[in-house]
């Protein structure tokens, strides 16, 4: 008995999809270190503003807010605008660009230090802020990039699009 009487040819590794990834990875991780020059926590690198290690982690939040409006921008502009785009070209600005740029996993390390180094309050606000924030910030991204393509669109015009 077959479950699938026809073979699945993209149940394996897809390395065109692999490589946009990485490759988009590599220039959202350059975005982020570039952005978190302007503002970096406890480092004399700092552009803007020096804060210590137990200062709230202002950089990591503007960071993670902005790679998450640009997120609900693309998956408009993509599902709705762009409906002909290569099919590589999500993966590569959404998972690999905008998934270079975020950092969830500073998230986490900044949540850990603010306990660490005693501040507790700090740890919970931005435990509570990032989340809220992020989720914010793509609600925000897909009705900005809804409002921009209505702005574009003449009268009477259809949904959906092309490029």
């Amino acid at each position: 008995m077959h479950l699938h009487p026809h073979p699945d040819t993209t149940s394996g590794p897809q390395w065109s999809v692999v490589g946009v990834v990485a490759v988009g990875g590599a220039v959202g991780a350059l975005l982020r270190y570039g952005a978190s020059r302007l503002w970096r926590n406890g480092s004399d690198a700092s552009l803007l503003w020096h804060t210590g290690e137990a200062a709230f982690p202002v950089t990591t939040l503007l960071i993670n807010v902005v790679g998450c409006f640009l997120m609900g921008v693309l998956t408009v502009a993509l599902k709705e605008r762009f409906t002909g785009a290569p099919r590589l070209l999500n993966p590569m600005l959404g998972t690999g660009v905008l998934g270079g740029f975020t950092t969830f996993s500073s998230y986490t390390d900044d949540t850990r230090r603010l306990f660490e180094n005693d501040q507790p309050g700090y740890a919970v606000a931005n435990l509570l802020v990032t989340v809220a924030g992020c989720l914010t910030a793509v609600v925000l991204g897909v009705v900005v990039a809804r409002l921009a393509l209505a702005r574009r669109r003449p009268a009477g015009a259809g949904e959906g699009g092309g490029s």
